[in-house]
C-alpha cells in the first residue's frame, strides 16, 4: 500500500517545472570531433586494462587450489576505491595547472604512476603469486587497491574531460567512448592475463607443438603494460592540447572547500535527489542474477574454464554494441533505452534460474560431466542476451549522465552520480551473495533432525553415512524476490524517469555564488 503513495511523492518534486529542451535542439554530428572521440576511446581503454586485471585475479586465485574464501573476500576490498572516489573527486576539480590544462595536470602523473605501479607489480608478481605456494594476498591486496585508486581517479579526470573535449551537441557520445573503452580495455587484459598465460589453453589453441607455461607470463604481460602506459602517456602530454575552459562565460574557479560543499549543492538539487534514489535502487532487481547466476553454474558442473572461453566472444559484442546503439542512447532521451531493456533483464531472472535448476540433469551423466553441444548453444544465448541487455542499459546510464551533468564541475558532477550507481550495486550484490547462505535450508539424508547448519553438523552426517542435502536453495529464493521487487521498482519509477529526462539543461544547474576573482 506503501507503493502509490511513494510514486506520489516523488512524481511532486518534479512538479511545476518548465520543460527546457535547448539542450537538445543541435543533432550531434562527428565532423571536426572524430579526433577526440579517438582519443576519449583511446583513455577508456586504458582505464579498463588494470580494471580487467583486477577482475581476473580472483580467477587466477581460484586456481591455485590453495585459497580460501576468506581470502578472496579480503582480495575484493580491491573493488572499494570506485565507491570511495567521490572523496577525493573534489580535489581533481579545485587543483591544476593553467599551463598544463585543469584535466592533463591529473591525467599524465595519474597514467605515469600507472605504468610505474604495472612495472613495480610486474617485478614482483612471481614472489606475491608463485606456483605452489599459498600467493601473498595481503601484498597482492595492497597493489591492487593503489591500482584501484589510480584508476578511479583516471575516471574521474576522463569523465571530466570527456564533457569539454567534444563538442556540447556531440557529448553523449562520450557514454560511447565510456562503454566501448571500458569493454576493449577489459577484454584485452582478460585474454591477455587469462587464456593466453594458460598452459591448457595454449597447447590446444595456440601452438602446434605441447609446450610449458603460455604463450605469455603474467610478469612479461604487466611489464609490458607499464612500458606502454608510460609511451602513451608521453605522446598525450606533448602533442593533446586541451582547450582553455577559463575563456567560457559560464567558466567558475572553486576552491578545494568551495569544491566539497559543491558535492551538497548538487545533492540539494531534486533532481539529483530523485537520480539518487532511482541509482541506489535500481540494481535490486538483476542482484541474484548478476552476483550468483555464474557461481550457481560452477557448482552445479560446468567448468570455470569453459565459462571463461565463453565469455570472450562476448566481450567482442559488448566492445561494439554501444556503437551500434549510440544512434538512440545519444538522443535527447537516452533513459527511454533502459526503460525498455529493464523488463527483459528481469525476464532473464527467470530464464537462469531454470537453466541453473536443470543444468545438472543435462551436463551430469552416470556421475560425470559430459555437456552436450546444444547446453552450450543455450548457455552462450542467454548469456549473451543478459551482456547485451546490461551494456546497452550501462551506455544509456552514461548518456544521461554526460548530457545533465554541470560541465563547469564536470568531474565532481560525474563521479557522484558514477558512485552512486557503483553505491547501487555494491550494496544489492553484497546483500544477495551474504544472505544466500542464511536463506539455503539442508538437511541430513540420514538424520531429518540435523539442519547440516555448522560444520560439526555436517560431519555428523557424514559420520552416519548420511549426505546434507539442500531442502530450499536461497539463490532460487532470492531470484523470486529480486524478480518481484524489479517488477514493482519498474512500476513505481518508470513515469518519473521520463519525466525527468525532459527537463533542460538548466534543470541540473548548480545555482552558485561566483567567488571573486
Amino acid at each position: 500500500m506503501m507503493v502509490p503513495k511513494l510514486e506520489d511523492e516523488l512524481e511532486n518534486l518534479t512538479a511545476g517545472v518548465v520543460v527546457d529542451d535547448s539542450n537538445s535542439a543541435e543533432k550531434p554530428n562527428l565532423k571536426g570531433d572524430w579526433l577526440n572521440f579517438f582519443l576519449l576511446l583511446l583513455l577508456y581503454t586504458m582505464q579498463g586494462v588494470p580494471f580487467g586485471l583486477a577482475l581476473v585475479m580472483p580467477i587466477i586465485l581460484q586456481s591455485k587450489k590453495n585459497v580460501s574464501y576468506k581470502d578472496q573476500a579480503i582480495f575484493s576490498l580491491v573493488a572499494w576505491p570506485e565507491s570511495l572516489k567521490l572523496i577525493w573527486a573534489p580535489l581533481i576539480d579545485s587543483l591544476y595547472v593553467h599551463k598544463m590544462g585543469r584535466r592533463k595536470s591529473w591525467l599524465i602523473p595519474v597514467q605515469y604512476l600507472m605504468g610505474a605501479c604495472f612495472i613495480y607489480m610486474a617485478s614482483n608478481i612471481d614472489e606475491w603469486l608463485p606456483e605452489t605456494r599459498k600467493p601473498d594476498i595481503l601484498k597482492l591486496v595492497y597493489a591492487f587497491f593503489f591500482m584501484g585508486m589510480l584508476t578511479a581517479t583516471l575516471d574521474i579526470v576522463v569523465d571530466g574531460w570527456s564533457l569539454t573535449m567534444l563538442k556540447r551537441n556531440n557529448v553523449g557520445y562520450a557514454s560511447t567512448c565510456n562503454s566501448t573503452g571500458l569493454v576493449m580495455g577489459i577484454m584485452i587484459s582478460y585474454i591477455f592475463s587469462v587464456l593466453l598465460t594458460s598452459e591448457d589453453f595454449s597447447n590446444k589453441y595456440l601452438r602446434i607443438m605441447p609446450d610449458v607455461g603460455g604463450v605469455f607470463t603474467l610478469k612479461s604481460l604487466l611489464y609490458a603494460w607499464g612500458v606502454l602506459f608510460t609511451l602513451i602517456t608521453t605522446l598525450i602530454a606533448i602533442f593533446k592540447k586541451e582547450k582553455d575552459n577559463r575563456l567560457e562565460d559560464d567558466h567558475v574557479k572553486f576552491n578545494i572547500v568551495q569544491n566539497y560543499s559543491l558535492i551538497g549543492d548538487i545533492l540539494k538539487l531534486p533532481g539529483i535527489q530523485l537520480l539518487a534514489l532511482t541509482l541506489l535502487t535500481s540494481k535490486i532487481g538483476f542482484a541474484a542474477t548478476d552476483s550468483l547466476a555464474i557461481l550457481k553454474l560452477i557448482d552445479a558442473g560446468v567448468p570455470k574454464d569453459n565459462i571463461m572461453f565463453i565469455h570472450t566472444p562476448l566481450f567482442v559484442v559488448k566492445m561494439f554494441l554501444p556503437l551500434v546503439v549510440a544512434k538512440y542512447t545519444s538522443g535527447p532521451k537516452p533513459m527511454n533505452v533502459y526503460l525498455t531493456a529493464t523488463p527483459f533483464r528481469l525476464l532473464l531472472n527467470i530464464s537462469f534460474g531454470v537453466l541453473i535448476y536443470y543444468t545438472p540433469t543435462l551436463i551430469i551423466t552416470n556421475g560425470f560431466v559430459n555437456i552436450p553441444k546444444y547446453y552450450y548453444a543455450l548457455l552462450i544465448f542467454i548469456l549473451s542476451i543478459h551482456d547485451i541487455l546490461d551494456n546497452i542499459m550501462r551506455v544509456a546510464l552514461l548518456s544521461f549522465f554526460s548530457r545533465i551533468s554541470d560541465s563547469r564541475f564536470g568531474g565532481t558532477y560525474m563521479s557522484l552520480l558514477g558512485t552512486l550507481l557503483s553505491l547501487g550495486g555494491a550494496w544489492s550484490s553484497s546483500v544477495t551473495i551474504g544472505m544466500v547462505d542464511f536463506l539455503t535450508f539442508k538437511q541430513c539424508s540420514l538424520d531429518h533432525y540435523n539442519s547440516c547448519s555448522t560444520a560439526n553438523l555436517k560431519n555428523i552426517c557424514k559420520t552416519i553415512g548420511g549426505d546434507c542435502v539442500v531442502i530450499v536453495n536461497g539463490y532460487y529464493v532470492e531470484t523470486a524476490m529480486c524478480t518481484i521487487i524489479g517488477i514493482i521498482w519498474f512500476c513505481v519509477f518508470r513515469k518519473i524517469i521520463k519525466n525527468v529526462q525532459t527537463k533542460g539543461r538548466s534543470y541540473w544547474l548548480v545555482d552558485i555564488k561566483r567567488p571573486r576573482k
